[in-house]
């Protein structure tokens, strides 16, 4: 079991903002609240199309610090393609990271 944050990187109020998301919601809720993220600010579907909460980088370095670890800028969609075992997804993250890397 393990908590993620990504490098995505988007403006919201004057912030640059990135994701929160784990393997459970008991976990994510934990280091949400060890990092002092409120409970309100956790998104979820309908409203969201997954379980994660929206950080800023501030919020990222203290998640890191606590165990959270870096993931990639596709890292919350392959996050999300392995809970809904969608392997065609996985097949294609896995594509664009190749090319990415320039393989």
């Amino acid at each position: 079991m393990a908590v993620y944050v990504d490098d995505v990187r988007f403006p919201y109020r004057g912030m640059i903002m990135c994701h929160l998301f784990a393997d459970s919601d008991a976990e994510l809720h934990a280091m949400a609240d060890r990092i002092g993220i409120q409970r309100r600010w956790f998104q979820k579907p309908p409203r969201a199309s997954w379980r994660h909460y929206d950080i800023s980088l501030t919020k990222k370095r203290e998640a890191l610090r606590a165990g959270a670890i870096q993931t990639d800028r596709w890292g919350a969609l392959e996050h999300v393609a392995r809970l809904n075992g969608d392997q065609k997804m996985l097949e294609r993250i896995a594509a664009r990271r190749a090319v990415r890397a320039g393989r």
